[in-house]
């Protein structure tokens, strides 16, 4: 009995350790209003989507990809950020610390309406989910790195990425995007004043 005592002791101090070290960015986080990226990445780093993010996150703005044969689109991107994270960027322009960006990736559908050949978002084929990571929180990572925690997660498992290597399977998508923290943000009309 003495031994669990003792072992319940030293978890609480622990526990409580870990917690006063964290406080301070926090506290910043909090202050700033951003939604820390705790909640999409465990202490190991790694990922998942969360359940909520259409209803709690920010709604950043959506891409259009081109189908090759020129006619109406193959995927839509819809892109949310976690609250607190446009006012931030906006304040700043830059990603605080703990933001998640949340990609969903559709497959499109396009059709003749009244309108005229109109594409729309169709079949989910996945998510894609970054967390900005100030600190280089989990250095041996192959999914963290360049100042993000980079993710795919096939539509069929929102909790288990397909990614192995964000050099090799992330990155390359996103060079052209390097001088603005590896985000298109031209894309994202809210970040702008």
């Amino acid at each position: 009995m003495r031994i669990l005592k003792a072992a319940c002791v030293a978890f609480v101090v622990i526990l409580g350790i870990a917690f006063a070290i964290r406080q301070p960015q926090l506290r910043a986080n909090a202050a700033e209003g951003i939604s820390i990226g705790v909640s999409v990445a465990d202490r190991d780093g790694h990922l998942h989507v969360p359940d909520d993010y259409r209803t709690t996150y920010q709604l950043l703005g959506s891409w259009a990809i081109a189908a090759e044969d020129a006619h109406g689109s193959k995927e839509f991107h819809v892109v949310y950020a976690s609250p607190g994270v446009i006012d931030a960027y906006r304040r700043d322009k830059r990603f605080p610390a703990g933001a998640v960006l949340i990609k969903e990736v559709f497959k499109a559908s396009t059709s003749e309406m009244t309108t005229g050949t109109v594409s729309r978002a169709d079949a989910l084929k996945g998510w894609f989910v970054m967390v900005k990571d100030s600190g280089n929180s989990h250095p041996g990572s192959a999914l963290w790195g360049d100042g993000w925690g980079w993710s795919w997660f096939d539509a069929g498992d929102r909790s288990k990425t397909t990614t192995t290597d964000y050099r090799a399977q992330c990155l390359a998508c996103h060079v052209p995007a390097r001088a603005s923290d590896w985000v298109y943000v031209d894309g994202y009309p809210p970040l702008k004043h």
